[in-house]
């Protein structure tokens, strides 16, 4: 049996008070603890890299951008309220989590799930399907509710003292909260989702896209989270942004076949065009998209304004009026 100051534990921090309480209740009994982030347009590791610089252990993040993505087009075990495919996004990252666990001599994964927290997501029927998808089952340790689940291999091998762990169940952080009391953790964030594919707004655009293309790219997703966005033909959106910063975000992924269009002449957004590689300047969805550029510019209803035309090929300007009924036409949302 191994002596329990060299056990390894390889955990899923998502910098949230769950996460933290698991690492803290492994580190009392003396387990070395590593963190471990991901990295996909939809969450990110900020939140972990504080939780783990707070608690002193190394994190590892991984990008799964591609394979997340991937995923997310066809999830095995569907959607939750949203397009938020939890079973599947959370079997993947066990999945990439025991793999890193085999490579590098890990004795086990740990996460901060709490049974019955999320009725959906966190149930027992859904905790044993990630954990059977993942390929790892047996080797997952959920220190928080472990009392309520079936013993690990890490248990049954003396590497985690079972008595040690702990029996919280439920939607009531009240035994959290205590729990963080008594580890003297005063700043931690509130209880919240942190990923994008549980907001309705952005989940209402990325099922939009996945109804009008066949085979987005990475790029096409991460437009998602930027200004507002228009459907304008079939395959052709317009991006129009809200503020400086996103202006330079649009133009960051802004691809050689995109067009972009601006009023020179006052201030206003930076406007991406997608899929209109082949319009001429007459074109009537070249046009719309003009009017909506100008409409958002600071610009009166019918006040004739120049837009500029960027495309691969040439620059260009074409007159149009603003019309700031336009604003809602053809909006996405």
């Amino acid at each position: 049996m191994r002596n329990k100051k060299n056990t390894r534990a390889l955990g899923l921090l998502s910098g949230g008070l769950d996460s933290i309480l698991a690492v803290k209740v492994l580190q009392e009994q003396n387990i070395h603890v590593t963190g471990l982030s991901f990295v996909t347009p939809f969450f990110g590791p900020d939140l972990a890299k504080k939780a783990a610089e707070d608690l002193g252990i190394e994190l590892i993040v991984r990008d799964i951008t591609e394979v997340h993505f991937q995923m997310l087009k066809n999830p095995p075990h569907g959607y939750g309220k949203t397009m938020n495919p939890c079973i599947d996004c959370h079997a993947l990252m066990l999945k990439t989590a025991g793999t890193i666990m085999e490579a590098e001599g890990y004795d086990l994964i740990f996460t901060g799930e709490v049974l019955d927290e999320r009725p959906m997501s966190q149930n027992r029927a859904s905790l044993e399907t990630v954990g059977r998808c993942s390929g790892y089952k047996d080797h997952i340790l959920r220190p928080l509710s472990a009392k309520f689940l079936e013993m690990t291999i890490p248990e049954k091998k003396g590497l985690v003292d079972r008595e040690r762990l702990l029996d919280i169940r439920g939607r009531s952080r009240k035994k959290q909260i205590e729990l963080a009391a008594k580890f003297g953790l005063v700043e931690y964030p509130n209880p919240a989702g942190g990923c994008l594919l549980t907001d309705r707004n952005y989940s209402k655009r990325l099922k939009e896209l996945l109804e009008h293309e066949e085979d987005p790219d990475i790029r096409d997703v991460s437009l998602l989270s930027v200004g507002r966005h228009y459907r304008l033909g079939e395959k052709i959106k317009l991006v129009v942004g809200r503020n400086e910063k996103e202006n330079l975000r649009i133009e960051d992924l802004c691809k050689a076949e995109d067009t972009i269009l601006r009023v020179p002449e006052v201030p206003g957004p930076t406007c991406l065009l997608t899929g209109a590689l082949s319009l001429s300047p007459d074109d009537d969805i070249l046009r719309a998209a003009a009017v909506i550029c100008a409409s958002y510019g600071d610009t009166e209803d019918n006040d004739k304004v120049r837009v500029s035309v960027r495309t691969k090929s040439a620059q260009y300007e074409i007159e149009v009026r603003a019309e700031k009924k336009q604003r809602t036409v053809n909006r996405i949302n």
